[in-house]
């Protein structure tokens, strides 16, 4: 399907041109047949050999409806403008023009209306002469009569060969559908319309309103229900759920994939400057926003409310007192906060070469550090590059040398600080590095440092201070003779063998603790499940006592230790066997 809106002065022949080109008059209302002129948008089809099914958006001329007439080309790739040929140039054609040219719309054929009531050739030079200044120069500009059929099969042909020149958006792109109108249906319920821009809706799917998700019950497009439609499309989902906030200007998007923000840098351009407190027309969606200027076309919006937004997105600003519009490209739909003086003039440094094309090595180099998922959510492609990836944590190359060249300094001062646990938990490395996880230090661990346990140690091993040291080759030597005869809590505070003392110990691998003043040597697991598989299976506690030659002080916890490991499993009448 291809989706085209109309755009151009009221009671130019907008409506008569789409009924003359599809045989249906798009205006649903009594009023606007009464009083001969659009007041909400309309929608009419038809279909043709050459391009297939044709879909019109047919909006309001009148300077008072300019909102709706921008909620209904929001979303569209390409446009019919319309000027008549017995009217001068008029400024609701000159601002819609701009708003097609401040939106992106690069595919568009004018028509000069009503050429059976005056000479269209000044029309037409002067509508070429208006769009040449766009980027909607090279559009083809036709004479035409709705009226007396003159100029149609041109206008029809026209029109054909631009919207199959179209660029064919992805099926399988996230959802992202702007509601232009919201109804019931008596035993249907709530039906939305809008234009879809890519994507696939599909009966059955779930899409978000906010965090709301509503069920989308049935899909309609042009007049026949289908299974699943896909962009660009014009669509009326029947969707239910908690539709008390469905409104135009809404957005349903595929739930989890878009950032909502109220908070959006963007590259602006047009005559002067836009004023503080302008209206953003994004999609069909319009609210206002306050402008802050950052530097040369450079400003942060804040919008009244949250919007899904991805960098790249064209909007337009409107200041509804000078009828002026902006053209506004979205550069970073989730910028970081302005706390300090200066920080406006270093933030328009960081985006003084983004030009509104996502790119994965760009953002990284703005942000530094960034999940992954956020990413995708802001529209950036997650390419392949030198960047550091931890989980879904992606880190900028600059920033990861400049973090990981940190570590070792880091390292040796708790060392110093910490002669007893010179080994850092990766924990204690975020913080000090403001990481977001403990991941991120370990990816950035080079050698000669190593992680061991989730601690990074330095070089060589960690050794103990020579008096603890001593101490424990006392205990060790002790134990060798008897190897679960542990050493009394009083014989432990003789060598000076306190909790930290014996964890350094065990963190250096020369001791095991099995309980707070409870050591054996570092072996004595394994030589513990070897002795006792030798004995009937199962055992008792006194009979793994006795086995090992030690005291209920030293096999109780021994034995609950190996419970634990998996070593051995305690049956129900409390005895045990050994399991590997």
């Amino acid at each position: 399907m291809h989706v085209v809106a109309t755009a151009g002065h009221v009671d130019h022949g907008k409506s008569a041109l789409v009924e003359a080109l599809t045989g249906t008059h798009p205006d649903r209302l009594a009023e606007e047949r009464r009083r001969g002129l659009t007041i909400e948008l309309g929608y009419c089809w038809t279909e043709w050999p050459e391009a297939g099914e044709v879909a019109f958006v047919d909006v309001p001329g009148h300077e008072r409806f300019l909102t709706t007439m921008l909620a209904g080309i929001g979303p569209v790739p390409a446009a019919l403008l319309v000027v008549a040929a017995d009217d001068p140039w008029m400024p609701q054609a000159a601002e819609h023009l701009a708003a097609l040219d401040a939106i992106g719309v690069r595919h568009a054929v004018v028509a000069v209306s009503r050429a059976d009531l005056a000479d269209p050739a000044p029309a037409v030079a002067r509508a070429t002469a208006e769009v040449a200044a766009t980027g909607l120069a090279g559009a083809p500009v036709l004479p035409v009569s709705a009226r007396t059929g003159a100029g149609i099969d041109a206008l029809r042909a026209a029109l054909s060969a631009m919207v199959t020149a179209l660029p064919r958006p992805d099926p399988a792109a996230d959802v992202r559908l702007w509601v232009d109108r919201r109804f019931t249906v008596r035993g249907a319920g709530t039906v939305v319309t809008g234009t879809l821009a890519a994507g696939t809706v599909r009966r059955g799917d779930g899409l978000a309103l906010g965090d709301t998700v509503l069920r989308v019950r049935e899909v309609q497009a042009l007049g026949r229900d289908r299974d699943e439609v896909s962009g660009v499309a014009r669509v009326a989902l029947n969707v239910t759920g908690r539709t008390d906030d469905l409104a135009r200007g809404s957005v349903l998007v595929t739930p989890g994939a878009w950032h909502h923000t109220s908070v959006v840098d963007v590259r602006w351009s047009g005559t002067g400057e836009p004023p503080t407190a302008p209206v953003l027309h994004v999609g069909a969606a319009d609210l206002p926003v306050r402008f802050r200027p950052l530097g040369a076309g450079l400003a942060r919006l804040s919008l009244e409310r949250p919007l899904p937004l991805r960098i790249g997105d064209r909007a337009l600003l409107r200041d509804p007192g000078r009828r002026q519009v902006w053209r506004v490209d979205v550069l970073d739909p989730d910028p970081p906060r302005l706390r300090r003086r200066g920080a406006a003039a270093r933030r328009a440094g960081q985006l003084a070469g983004a030009d509104g094309t996502p790119r994965l090595a760009d953002e990284l180099a703005r942000r530094g550090i960034a999940r992954a998922d956020r990413l995708q959510q802001l529209g950036v492609p997650l390419t392949d590059g030198d960047h550091l990836a931890a989980g879904l944590w992606l880190v900028d190359p600059a920033v990861a040398r400049a973090l990981a060249d940190r570590l070792p300094g880091l390292v040796e001062q708790h060392a110093r600080s910490h002669p007893l646990d010179p080994a850092v938990p990766l924990s204690v490395l975020a913080g000090r590095l403001r990481l977001p996880t403990p991941d991120l230090v370990r990816a950035l661990v080079r050698p000669p440092l190593r992680v061991v346990d989730g601690r990074v140690l330095g070089p060589g091993s960690p050794g103990l201070p020579a008096p603890v040291r001593a101490s424990v080759d006392e205990v060790l030597r002790g134990l060798a003779d008897a190897p679960f005869a542990a050493p009394t809590a009083d014989r432990l505070r003789e060598l000076r063998l306190d909790e930290r003392a014996l964890g350094a110990a065990e963190r250096s691998g020369l001791l095991r603790r099995l309980g707070p003043g409870i050591v054996l040597a570092p072996d004595a697991v394994d030589r513990a499940v070897e002795l006792l598989r030798g004995l009937e299976q199962p055992f008792t506690t006194s009979a793994a006592r006795e086995r090992l030659a030690t005291t209920r002080r030293v096999a109780l916890p021994l034995l609950d230790h190996l419970d634990r490991a998996g070593r051995t499993r305690r049956l129900a009448d409390d005895r045990r066997e050994v399991v590997r």
